[in-house]
C-alpha cells in the first residue's frame, strides 16, 4: 500500500508547473498522476492504482442514488491525468488551479492514500485550525 506523508513548500514556475517532492514521487512510482478537485479547496493527487481503487469505489454506488451521482460528477468532471516530466514536475490544469485558488506558492502535503496541493496561504489557515 502506498502511503503519502509530509508537508512540502513549493512554488509554481512561470508555466504553471510544480515539482512533486521526491518522497511523494517515490510513492507515486510512475510517470503519470491523476489530479482531481479535492474537498476544502485543494487539489487531490493520486497514483494511477489508487485512483483506480477510488474510482471503482465511487462506481459501485448505485447511479439511482442522488448523492452517489453528485459525488461521481464532482470527482470525474474535475479530474485529469497529467504527466510527470523527467524533473518531477507536473502542469497544474487551469480548471484545478482556479478551483484551489492557487497563485504561486503552494504546499504539497501527504494525506495517506493520496497527496494534496494547496495554495500556501490557504493551507496555513486550514492547518492552524487543526492544531489544538
Amino acid at each position: 500500500m502506498k502511503l503519502f506523508l509530509g508537508e512540502y513548500d513549493h512554488a509554481l514556475d512561470e508555466r504553471g508547473r510544480v515539482t512533486i517532492p521526491r518522497k511523494i514521487r517515490e510513492e507515486v512510482g510512475a510517470k503519470e498522476v491523476v489530479l482531481s478537485r479535492g474537498f476544502d479547496t485543494c487539489i487531490f493527487g493520486f497514483d494511477t492504482e489508487s485512483w483506480a481503487r477510488e474510482a471503482t469505489k465511487q462506481l459501485e454506488a448505485p447511479v439511482t442514488e442522488e448523492k452517489a451521482r453528485a459525488i461521481r460528477r464532482y470527482m470525474f468532471a474535475g479530474a485529469e491525468k497529467v504527466e510527470v516530466d523527467k524533473l518531477g514536475r507536473i502542469l497544474l490544469p487551469t480548471l484545478l488551479k482556479e478551483y484551489a485558488l492557487i497563485n504561486r506558492d503552494v504546499m504539497v502535503i501527504g494525506a495517506g492514500d493520496h497527496f494534496e496541493i494547496w495554495d500556501a496561504s490557504n493551507w496555513k489557515r486550514y492547518a492552524a485550525k487543526l492544531t489544538p
